[in-house]
């Protein structure tokens, strides 16, 4: 049976070890990325005079490829 956390090991060089390794995404790769997978974006829009709410507005869209929603 092991401890933990392990013996010797500081809680910064764990959270450290978990870390993804520094890279640089450029924009074209972080929209193919979120594209593959598909995003979901919602908001909601209030208009109000004097804080009495005249209109709700909820807004919410999907984002992906043709072919990431052909296989769901």
């Amino acid at each position: 049976m092991t401890d933990w956390p392990a013996r010797g090991v500081s809680a910064d060089e764990i959270i450290l070890s978990d870390r993804l390794p520094a890279e640089r995404v450029s924009l074209v790769d972080l929209l193919d990325r979120l594209l593959a997978g598909g995003v979901v974006l919602s908001g909601d829009i209030i208009l109000s005079i004097a804080d009495i709410d005249l209109v709700c507005i909820s807004l919410r869209t999907v984002l992906a490829s043709a072919d990431t929603l052909e296989d769901a």
